[in-house]
Formats: C-alpha cells, sequence, structure tokens
C-alpha cells in the first residue's frame, strides 16, 4: 500500500468499528403480571466481538407500566446480563423460567440449564449419542415448551452414524467403536446429503423432547429418516388436560429436483416443499414405536400424520392460547412456479379440541397470493420470520412482519375475515418490525438507512369518530446507541424512496410487470457533486428495505450517496412482477438498475462521471454484468461470491435448480438435471456476465467465501483470472472459512473496510 492508501485505511477503520459496536435486538418477549398495568419484556441482544471472531450474546429487562392517566414508562435493568458460551435461551410461557441452551462443541455434551427468577434449577447434559447440538438457524429452529412447563421440545442435530473401524488385529467392523488407539482408526463410510450453504457437515434436523423433572430426553417416534424436522410447537391440551400431540414443519429428501433423492440448498429457498406434521409426545403412551410417515388418510396408529397434504408448502404454525386456531404460512407459488422466493400466503385450520390422528382438518385461506396490487395498495405477505406468539389478546388477530415494497411494515390480520390492516404509519419511509405483542399492543423497532434502530410502543385509540387508529411512542432506552461521531456523520444525509417508471415495456409482460419499480436513495449533503455507489441485492428474489445497516451506513459515512435498487424480481411488489424476471436474467434485471441510475441522473441528484457499483450473490451478477455490458458507466466495481458463469455453476452449486429457473423461467422445473444439455449450457453462458468480460475496464475488487456451497469460489476465480489474463485491474480477497455470506465479524469487517478504502482510492482519482 502507498502512504495515502494505508492512510485511507487507518481512518476507515476506526469509523467501522463505531459502527461495528453497535448492539442489536434479536428477539423480544413480554409476559403478563399480576398488575393489569404493567407487564415484564425481555430482549435477547447481541453485540459484534471482533477480537473474539464471535458474537457477544446478552439478555436485558424491562418493567413496561401504562394505565390511562398516566404516560407510558419503560423501567430498564441497569445493565445487561451476559450469557457467555450461550447458543440460545427461550422463556416459559409464564416467564417464570428460562431454558439456556450451551451448544457441545466437537463431541462434548449439549447442556441445557433450566432457570428459575433466582438459580439453576436443573442442568442436563445430553451426550452425542443422544443428539449433537441444537438447530439455532431461521429455518429448522424450534424450541417449545407446553403450558404447564413440564416438557420442551426442540430440534437438534440426529446423532452421527457409526463410522467403520478398521482393525490391525479384528480387521473391519462397523459399529459404535472405541476410542482410536494405535491398533486401529476409523473410516469415513458412506456420504451422506445435506441441506447445503451452511449445514454442510450438521446431522440431519431431529425432534426431541425433554422431561424437566427427570431430565430424560427421548427422539420423537414414527418420523421418516427421510424426513427432515424443524419449527416444533405444542398442539392444545386435550379435554383431559393434557398436551399430547406437537406439530412440526416436515421436508422430505425429494424436495423438487426431477425424481431425484438429493436434497437441495435450503438456506434463502422457500420452494422447498414442505408440510406440517403431528405426532404424539414421546412420553405418552403408544403401541406404535416406529410407525412410517402418514397422510391425513393414513392408519390412525401412525404417529406422524400429514396435516397440509393439500398444499405444497406450510411452515411458521401457531396455535391461539385459546386453542381453536393453528395458523400458518405457505409458499405455494415459490414451490409451484420454481421461483426460490415468491409472495406468501396464510392458511388457518380450525383445530378441534379432542383431535385424534384419523380426523381430517379442513385448511381454509386467509390472505391469498396478491398478484397485482395498484396504487401502493397491500402488495401481499412477504414474511422472513414470526414471532413465536403473535396473537393479540382477543385470540383471532395475527401480527406479522412483511415486506412492502421497498419498506417494511407491521400488519394485523383478523384470522376470521381475512382483513388486513397496516398498523405501522402508513406515511413513513422508515422500516417497522415487530419484537412481541403486549395484549392489544404491540413491542416494535423502527430504523432508517440513516437512523439506527429505536423501540417503539404501540398502541389503539379511540378517535372522534368513534374509529381507532395507532399511536406509537417512542421509548427511552439504553439499547441501541450509536456514537456522536456516528449521529454527526449521519445528520448530513437524507433518504427517500423514488418510484422508477418501466421504460418501454414489451406487450408480453403481465401488467404486475409494468408497473414501477422502487431504489431507496441515500444522500449526501451537496449530493449532485458527491460519488455514488450502486449497492445491488441478491437473489434475485430477495430485497433491501429501509431499515438500517451498518454497513450501508458506514459507506454513507464516507461521503458517498447510496442508490440501492430494489429491480423487477424483488419480491414485495405482487407476484406478477416478480415472476417478470426469471427467463430474463441479465437482460431485464440489467435495465432496471440502468433505469435506475438515468432516473437519478435525469433528476440531477448525482454526478454521472462518479459512479460505483457493488453486490453481493446476483448482486455481485449484476454487478459483473454491468461493468461488462456499460464499461463507461462505472469507475469502479466490488463483488461478493458473485455469479460469473452459470454453466460453471450448475454442477458444483447447491441449488442447481436456480441456475434453470433463472435463465429459463418457469419451464426451467421441467427441464432441470443433473447433466444439463450442451443447449442449456450455451443458453447459462450467454446470459452470464463473463459473456461480457472483453469489455471491462472497471476496477474491480472479489471477495470470495472459500466454504461457499452457493456460489462456490470457482465462480468468481475463473472470472477474476480471465480478467487478470485480459491485464485488468483486479484484486482477490479470500476468506477461507467463510460461507457465502462472509458473515463471521472478522471476515465481514475486513471486506467492508476494503470496499470502502477501494471505492475511496479510485473514486478520488
Amino acid at each position: 500500500m502507498d502512504a495515502l492508501a494505508s492512510e485511507e485505511y487507518a481512518l476507515q477503520l476506526k469509523l467501522l468499528q463505531e459502527f461495528t459496536n453497535v448492539p442489536r435486538i434479536d428477539s423480544a418477549w413480554v409476559f403478563k403480571t399480576n398488575n393489569k398495568e404493567r407487564s415484564t419484556a425481555m430482549y435477547s441482544i447481541s453485540q459484534t466481538n471482533l477480537l473474539a471472531n464471535n458474537t457477544r450474546k446478552y439478555v436485558l429487562f424491562s418493567h413496561i407500566m401504562r394505565n390511562d392517566t398516566n404516560p407510558l414508562d419503560f423501567q430498564w435493568s441497569p445493565f445487561p446480563i451476559e450469557m457467555n458460551g450461550v447458543s440460545v435461551v427461550a422463556p416459559s410461557p409464564s416467564g417464570s423460567k428460562l431454558l439456556v441452551v450451551r451448544n457441545g462443541e466437537k463431541g462434548s455434551p449439549t447442556k441445557l440449564e433450566i432457570v428459575d427468577q433466582s438459580h439453576v434449577e436443573k442442568e442436563i447434559h445430553v451426550n452425542q449419542s443422544v443428539h449433537g447440538p441444537l438447530y439455532t438457524d431461521e429455518w429448522f429452529h424450534g424450541i417449545s415448551w407446553n403450558q404447564e412447563e413440564t416438557f420442551i421440545a426442540y430440534i437438534a442435530e440426529n446423532s452421527p452414524e457409526p463410522k467403520p473401524t478398521f482393525d490391525h488385529d479384528a480387521g473391519y467392523r462397523k459399529e459404535v467403536s472405541p476410542e482410536k488407539d494405535c491398533n486401529n482408526w476409523k473410516g469415513q463410510g458412506d456420504w451422506e446429503e445435506d441441506w447445503g450453504e451452511t449445514y454442510s457437515r450438521k446431522g440431519r434436523p431431529s425432534l426431541f423432547v425433554l422431561d424437566i423433572a427427570s431430565g430424560e430426553v427421548r427422539a420423537a417416534k414414527g418420523i421418516a429418516r427421510s424426513l427432515s424436522v424443524g419449527q416444533v410447537v405444542w398442539a392444545p391440551p386435550t379435554s383431559c388436560g393434557r398436551q399430547k400431540h406437537l406439530v412440526f414443519v416436515g421436508w422430505l429428501e425429494h424436495n423438487g429436483f426431477q425424481n431425484t433423492a438429493r436434497k437441495l440448498g435450503i438456506k434463502y429457498c422457500s420452494n422447498r416443499p414442505c408440510s406440517l406434521y403431528a405426532t404424539l409426545c414421546p412420553f405418552e403412551e403408544s403401541d406404535v414405536d416406529n410407525a412410517p410417515v402418514g397422510d391425513a388418510k393414513s392408519d390412525s396408529a401412525s404417529l406422524a400424520i400429514n396435516l397440509t397434504p393439500s398444499i405444497s408448502s406450510a411452515f411458521f404454525p401457531r396455535f391461539s392460547k385459546d386453542g381453536k386456531f393453528l395458523v400458518f404460512l405457505s409458499s405455494n407459488r415459490a414451490v409451484d412456479s420454481g421461483a426460490h422466493n415468491a409472495t406468501d400466503s396464510l392458511h388457518k385450520i380450525n383445530w378441534l379440541s379432542d383431535w385424534k390422528t384419523d380426523q381430517h382438518l379442513d385448511v381454509t385461506d386467509v390472505v391469498p397470493i396478491v398478484m397485482c396490487p395498484q396504487d401502493d395498495c397491500f402488495p401481499g405477505l412477504y414474511c422472513s420470520s414470526m414471532l413465536s406468539d403473535p396473537w393479540f389478546s382477543d385470540q383471532c388477530t395475527v401480527i406479522l412482519t412483511s415486506a412492502w415494497r421497498s419498506t417494511e411494515v407491521i400488519l394485523s390480520i383478523d384470522v376470521l375475515s381475512g382483513k388486513v390492516t397496516r398498523i405501522s404509519p402508513e406515511n413513513s419511509e422508515y422500516s417497522w418490525s415487530a419484537l412481541a405483542v403486549d395484549g392489544h399492543n404491540v413491542l416494535a423497532v423502527s430504523s432508517s438507512p440513516i437512523d439506527p434502530p429505536q423501540i417503539k410502543y404501540g398502541r389503539q385509540v379511540s378517535s372522534k369518530d368513534q374509529t381507532c387508529k395507532w399511536i406509537w411512542d417512542e421509548v427511552n432506552n439504553p439499547l441501541i446507541t450509536a456514537s456522536n461521531k456516528v449521529k454527526d456523520l449521519l445528520s448530513h444525509h437524507k433518504f427517500s424512496i423514488l418510484k422508477v417508471p418501466v421504460i418501454n415495456p414489451s406487450d408480453d409482460l403481465s401488467d404486475g410487470g409494468k408497473l414501477p419499480f422502487e431504489a431507496i436513495f441515500v444522500s449526501c449533503k451537496d449530493s449532485s457533486h458527491k460519488p455514488t455507489i450502486l449497492i445491488l441485492h441478491g437473489g434475485p428474489h430477495s430485497i433491501s428495505v429501509s431499515s438500517y445497516s451498518k454497513t450501508s451506513a458506514f459507506l454513507a459515512s464516507l461521503g458517498f450517496n447510496l442508490l440501492i435498487v430494489n429491480y423487477r424480481g424483488t419480491p414485495s411488489f405482487g407476484e406478477e412482477a416478480l415472476q417478470s424476471l426469471p427467463g430474463k436474467v441479465g437482460s431485464q434485471d440489467v435495465q432496471d438498475c440502468l433505469a435506475a441510475l438515468d432516473y437519478v441522473i435525469k433528476e440531477g441528484l448525482i454526478d454521472a462521471s462518479k459512479v460505483a457499483v457493488v453486490g453481493i450473490s446476483h448482486g455481485g451478477f449484476l454487478t459483473t454484468h454491468l461493468i461488462g455490458q456499460c464499461p463507461d458507466r462505472f469507475m469502479v466495481a466490488a463483488a461478493r461470491n458473485p455469479v460469473c458463469n452459470l454453466s460453471l455453476m450448475i454442477g458444483t452449486t447447491d441449488i442447481p435448480d436456480w441456475c434453470y429457473s433463472v435463465a429459463c423461467g418457469t419451464e426451467g422445473r421441467q427441464y432441470a438435471s443433473e447433466s444439463p444439455s450442451p443447449d442449456h449450457l450455451r443458453l447459462f453462458y450467454q446470459k452470464s456476465p463473463i459473456a461480457h468480460i472483453s469489455k471491462v475496464k472497471a476496477p474491480l475488487l472479489m471477495l470470495l467465501g472459500g466454504a461457499d456451497l452457493r456460489v462456490p469460489i470457482s465462480n468468481g476465480l475463473q472470472y477474476a483470472r480471465a480478467l487478470r489474463e485480459r491485464g485488468s485491474e483486479i484484486r482477490i480477497m479470500m476468506f477461507p472459512e467463510d460461507t457465502h455470506e462472509i458473515s463471521k465479524p472478522q471476515s465481514d469487517f475486513e471486506s467492508f473496510l476494503n470496499i470502502g478504502v477501494w471505492f475511496k482510492m479510485h473514486l478520488s482519482r
């Protein structure tokens, strides 16, 4: 590095540390107390620990005081409590007990601690022979207390299969073998399919139940090995008062890729078929030990019953507290079309109080798929998660956080009528996310690209015309505190959401595909004289919402404008707009990015001669397309794990079906194969950035995760080496242990530090 670059690194390093130190709220729970005017909230908080290359976890508590005469009052505990070595926590329904999970590493036992309000009541060590670590991800993860708080159901890795042992004296055997000594060694055995990106080397997600009193752990019975399970909840008590059944989500290995038994990558992929199943608690008496998975018409002795055989997708099951309703989300449209994410729908089952496994349960629609929303109306459901308890106290209204065009909003949904109401402010361009429900009120966070998250408390009030409206109070709290330096830097920025018209839409487009898309514009003071970074999300069926991101805020603080484009194909604009992109990648999405750039140039908002572009995954695909197709429009670029050559990716990725979907459209499902035809390989190449590599002029920073199974490093390396072969300016950074996201704290820090310096040095020339 020359002296100027070295100085720039030093300045930006200190600045990025300021942004990295801001803590995040991961989740929250609210519990009732004996005082109707008071409730207790518990928050799970995380903070990056760069030196240890991990994340610190804390819990913090507050009392929420409210009544009709006094203002809202939050009383906070003086300090957060650090949870060293804790993988996940789960409070009991009453809030009087807490499950603390410490996952074992390298074969050590998993520790389950039951904590009451004064001490550790019980500690259970679960050996690897019973199960491995608990799943804590956003997809398979599930921990559920029963109402009596005597049992806990959860999802953990099943015990590994025995490895063959080769013994100098006894020869070969395949069994639970003794520890390795000088006379034997363990082999590898048969290879097992896994769920791809981030799930490599993890055991099959399986269902277990802990009896707190005895400390015994049992595996659920009657679940076939071909079924991976997650998101478990207890079914309501029967008339005798016992909770006998568990409801969970199950994914079969045959998950939509022709007729193979291959498990395709599941992370970020809601198009994997799944169903809701019910099974008997393993501590309940049963005459059947190993019944196969069946459907609702199966023999009543079958322990695992498919509750949703009529639809191809069902997840996030949630029972109302009175036990009358089971609601769940579905990604039927994603499964049926092949798009890796699509518009969700909400469904319900009227639960029978004394349900028997041979009784059929009807699934009814609550919120259907929205195809083409008009005039900024409700665009459909796009939910990446659901609260563990999303129900208002009326037991017929659920709260969801959903993307709504380029924002996140909080919705209330009446499961009886299907009425959807936006309860976060309609005139706000900020993004809102629900943390927990407090009776008929909502604890939430609100943020923008230039405003770190703030806690809000929402309540309904009656107006003079007898209608109810939502009031959102800002909560003074110690949780989210940006430094004065960060606040000062961001105070000079503004943001807005721009509607970008589709230029010359083709006749074959659906009505939804002709509607305007959006871009989030974060502007500096005197933006027309400052350089601009075009930021492109991955997917392509992912979204950039107007919430706070430390990395985007960091780049803005360096004096850059940010143009964050939600091109057509982005979820939350209706299903027709989303489905307009498959089969047209490398053209329609590229043109949308250019249209957004032309829009801000035409409005006089930016300097057209100082534009950089950055993206990850499909955003990297667009980044490398743009510098190849339009080499004179971009001064510099950066790409994180980009898709550069579909014809190379098809044989190495954990989601080969994605290549067919984006290149061939909905017809890609019928063509999808592990052995693509020469015509398809030619098509994949033609739609890839590498087809335009000879025209690239912009210096490129390539950041690659060495453990990426989604877009393996061979894709980026081939492109980078081809650029270097042509004499182009290319810099490659490799993070050997990182997966697709490059999310390890030190790796994330180093990658964005280098992006900031790379852009600053080239845009200042």
